[in-house]
């Protein structure tokens, strides 16, 4: 590895400010990502989410591409990886859980309340 540096190596060679920055910048793209991103990110192929969800791999492929989609259908490949989705409305008062989606697709009633955070 001639002229390459491991990123340890590269990271003691920051500064405080510096790392403080990049860390920053990490913690700001991880908030954000794209459906394949978040998978991708958890180790899982589609292959394994698909058997997660029941359906076929092609049938993810389609799924991360789509620019719309059902709560219901968005909650289930959340809640397949292991987390939990919540819809958050950000207003320049302040932040606000929809609670409408509690229930959605898991045949619970549906609470047409809000709630603030």
């Amino acid at each position: 590895m001639s002229g390459r540096k491991s990123f340890d190596e590269l990271r003691a060679g920051m500064t405080p400010a510096s790392r403080a920055r990049a860390e920053a910048r990490a913690v700001e793209l991880r908030a954000e990502m794209p459906l394949q991103e978040l998978r991708a990110a958890l180790r899982l192929s589609q292959t394994q989410l698909g058997e997660m969800l029941q359906v076929e791999q092609p049938a993810i492929a389609k799924l991360e591409k789509r620019t719309d989609m059902y709560v219901s259908t968005l909650r289930r490949v959340i809640e397949a990886m292991g987390g939990r989705l919540h819809i958050v409305a950000e207003f320049p008062e302040g932040r606000v859980e929809i609670s409408n989606f509690a229930g959605a697709g898991t045949g619970a009633a549906e609470q047409p309340a809000i709630t603030t955070l």
